[in-house]
Order: structure tokens, then sequence, then C-alpha cells
């Protein structure tokens, strides 16, 4: 009998040799039980599904990187029920206060700091409500450190500096599922009664048992054999563009589908309050130009036409 493929699956690879799945780690296929993993490697090891990379032409790489990446947001998908709990329980804290914490190594900690830092521009909230943490400190932005994913104890140290309480949340970034920094901050959380979250992209990995809402995508074998930077790092950046975005707007950081709170920081962006300033007043550009100069914020513009108008 013929297995009904993944919707994720529906293109095939051009002009290339394509190794046999491995069914046995239920990768790709629904409503199938799942058996025990005959290979040790975590799915983010497992070989590529393609062969002779080297021999590939530009168009046959490019387009098997496409078709790889096609897979993700099907992955995404089926986690949105648990995405969605995970997303409740930040806006709970944060009504209350509390902070956002995104920390991991690596590539997992660039992406959370990427997602961190632009919360302020984009929705108008002060740099230390979303932080983003990476084993290494900012040196590992732009350069790796070594081993410093491996200190268990190091991730703890770095949340204290920024006197982390009950009233905040830790999500871990690890598509590797097991990153010893990102662990060790999980596991002295929970001492601290800290809520916690996971986003991994391996199956039952120790941070996703550490976490109080664990998020696992798996996307399987890498197109480059182990380069998680790829599908794995497409996921989790998908995936906290949903969590920090919900999260905003459900704080009230967005009115009907406009940026109202985002900082006016060069040119583009002013513009882009003007345009916002006469759809919603449906005046003309200068006198909305005008009003943004006056107020300094779409937010501050439209509250006080709204004043106006009840006087």
């Amino acid at each position: 009998m013929l297995r009904k493929l993944h919707p994720a699956y529906k293109d095939k690879p051009i002009n290339c040799k394509i190794s046999k799945p491995n069914y046995s780690t239920n990768f790709g296929f629904k409503n199938q039980k799942k058996r025990k993993m005959k290979n040790k490697n975590p799915e983010t090891e497992q070989e590529s599904l393609y062969k002779d990379l080297d021999q590939m032409s530009v168009k046959e790489l490019l387009t098997n990187i496409n078709t790889e990446d096609k897979k993700v947001p099907h992955i995404i998908e089926e986690q949105i029920p648990k995405i969605e709990k995970l997303v409740k329980a930040i806006v709970k804290k944060m009504q209350l206060g509390g902070r956002l914490f995104y920390i991991g190594a690596g590539t997992s900690g660039r992406i959370g700091i990427l997602d961190a830092s632009e919360c302020p521009p984009t929705f108008g909230v002060p740099h230390d409500m979303i932080i983003g943490i990476i084993a290494g400190g900012d040196t590992a932005i732009r350069k790796a450190v070594e081993n410093a994913e491996d200190d268990t104890e190091q991730a703890w140290k770095d949340l204290a500096k920024f006197e982390i309480s009950s009233l905040d949340f830790i999500i871990g970034i690890a598509a590797s599922g097991n990153t010893p920094y990102v662990l060790g901050a999980l596991k002295k959380a929970k001492e601290h009664n800290i809520k916690t979250g996971s986003i991994s992209c391996i199956s039952n990995g120790l941070i996703a048992q550490e976490a109080d809402y664990p998020i696992e995508l798996i996307v399987g074998p890498e197109f480059l054999t182990g380069s998680t930077r790829m599908k794995a790092g497409t996921a989790q950046k998908l995936t906290l563009n949903m969590i920090s975005t919900s999260v905003m707007i459900k704080l009230g950081k967005v009115k009907g589908n406009k940026m109202v709170d985002m900082q006016l920081s060069n040119e583009k962006l002013v513009k882009r309050g003007i345009k916002m300033i006469m759809e919603e007043l449906g005046i003309e550009y200068d006198l909305a130009e005008e009003l943004l100069q006056k107020h300094k914020s779409v937010r501050a513009v439209l509250l006080s036409q709204s004043k106006n108008q009840e006087n």
C-alpha cells in the first residue's frame, strides 16, 4: 500500500539522488504510529535527503533548498494549538508587568535577539520588555564563542543581571533540543517559579521536557546535513514572529491592522505614519503631517482627535 504524502512533500526535488527516508521517525506523515528510531541521531542531525550537492547546478541547488523550505509552514501549522497556549501564558504575565526573555546559543540565540530587537521600533515598547540573550554575550552575535553553549550555569547568571522574577517569562530556543546553556536556564527558572516555553526541532528533547509550554518543530533533515541555520532556523524565526506579534496585538499595541505605536525613526516610517493618519481620519496629507509633528506618534494623534470629537 502506498503511503499518503504530507502536503509538504508534494514537490519532488529535481535532478538529484535522494536517499530513502527513514519512515521510523514519522517525519512528514500523518496518522502513522510513531516507532522507535533505528537511527539514534536526532532529526536535526540526520543525513540530508539529497546527495552530491557539489554536483548540482545553481538552479538545482536553489530549487531543492526551496522545496525543503516549503515544508516548514506545514510543520508550524500543526503546532498552532500549542503556540496558542504559549502566547496566552505570556500575555497573562506581561499584563501584570512581566517581561519576555528569549535565550539561546548560536543561530537560535541570534534569532531570538533579532525578534526581540525588532519589537521596540515596531510596537513602541521599551527595550527591556522583550529581551534576547545569547550564550557568549553580545560578541557571539557576530562571531561564534567557543564552548559558550556548553556552560549550564552561565545562562542563569546572564538572566540574573536583569533581576528576573516570577513575573517574567522565558522561552528557551535550541534547534537541537538539548543545548546545555538553554537547559540550565530552564531548570533554574523552574526552581524560581518562573514560567517557561521552548522552541526546538527534535522529538522529546531535554528542553521540551523541562519547559511548561514546549513547541517542537520537527522539520526533518536539513538540505545541508546538520546545518540548522536552514529549515530549523526558518521555523524558529517564523514561530517567534507569530508569538511576538500576537502578544503585542493582545497587549493593545495595534489598532485595526496598523502599527500605531511604531517609533518614527526615519523618513519612511514618518511617511507611513502620515498615511495611517490620513486613512483613519480621512484628512489630507498636509494636515496629517502637521498633526503627527505636533503629537509625535500615530496613536497620540488618533486619541487627540477622538477626544476632540467627544467634546
